[in-house]
């Protein structure tokens, strides 16, 4: 239970931080920590690096304070073109379809109803102006599908279009579900991880252990297959059930963990999961729900 001091606190935070810079913060925290897998500021892939994620947080953040005057599809597509002008690669293809329609809900909104609107009012417009925000990206392990293939031009809204993915990716789910997995399940497991200490980085790593432990990442499953997306989960359960982060078993299972997942050269990437850490972060920042400054320590 929050108390009535950390409330106000919270207020007062939710008043300060504009929807941009939430975006912002988030997905640079979510690219600094060293979650395993992934690209942070002690680790680079060989197509992206730690700065292209900086850069590309610093190139939406504008596009998200004017989410909520435009179309969700308006804000993904421009948030995509502003970043393909700083980064060479698809770094934030799956944050923006996240953050968009959370990014729209009004302030003065509660945020898990206004999302409900924002979702069961988008278009076919939205669903086009997605497309071609997806084609311009060009995101990893694409396949082809009967109906509404990204390829082509869509016939139904956004959110009907999203149902016809859920199965199969993760972001798609969070449309047809209302978000579940990010209030439910991730935001939790964020807040719960600050409660027992104050580091971000140690948060964010417990929040991205979670959400893989419980979800096969979508990402992989496209990349290396679902047998593969379900050995992450396995191994990513594995790491807290042996303790992590306070007890060795559990780091040295964490560190195991990070090395799999960077084997086959980065195909592994936990992407999606990633992207829901984003997506959580966001919300903990919008509903004041995280003090700044934090304590954000390299701790694995």
């Amino acid at each position: 239970m929050i108390s009535p001091g950390h409330a106000a606190s919270a207020r007062a935070i939710k008043t300060m931080l504009s929807i941009g810079l939430c975006g912002q913060i988030a997905c640079i925290w979510e690219a600094t920590a060293w979650k395993p897998g992934n690209v942070h500021r002690f680790c680079d892939f060989d197509d992206s690096n730690y700065l292209d994620y900086l850069l590309s947080a610093a190139a939406i953040a504008s596009v998200l304070e004017s989410a909520g005057r435009q179309p969700v599809g308006k804000t993904i597509l421009e948030g995509v073109r502003a970043t393909r002008r700083v980064a060479r690669t698809n770094t934030n293809l799956g944050i923006l379809l996240l953050l968009a329609p959370l990014a729209a809900v009004p302030r003065d909104q509660e945020l898990r109803a206004g999302l409900t609107a924002i979702l069961e009012g988008l278009t076919v417009e939205d669903s086009r102006d997605a497309y071609q925000a997806i084609r311009l990206a060009v995101p990893g392990g694409l396949g082809k599908v009967p109906d509404q293939d990204v390829s082509e031009i869509p016939t139904l809204p956004l959110r009907q279009v999203m149902s016809l993915a859920a199965e199969r990716d993760l972001v798609a789910l969070q449309y047809v579900n209302g978000f579940r997995e990010v209030f439910d399940e991730g935001l939790p497991a964020l807040l719960g991880a600050l409660q027992n200490s104050p580091d971000m980085e140690r948060a964010i790593i417990s929040c991205y252990l979670h959400l893989l432990a419980d979800h096969p990442d979508s990402l992989i499953a496209r990349k290396r297959g679902k047998p593969e997306a379900d050995e992450a989960s396995r191994r990513a359960a594995e790491v807290l059930a042996r303790g992590w982060p306070n007890l060795e078993a559990g780091r040295q299972t964490l560190a195991a963990l990070d090395d799999w997942l960077r084997d086959e050269g980065h195909a592994r990437n936990p992407g999606t999961t990633a992207d829901l850490v984003t997506a959580c972060l966001f919300v903990a920042l919008r509903e004041g729900l995280i003090q700044l400054p934090r304590e954000f320590n390299a701790i694995c």
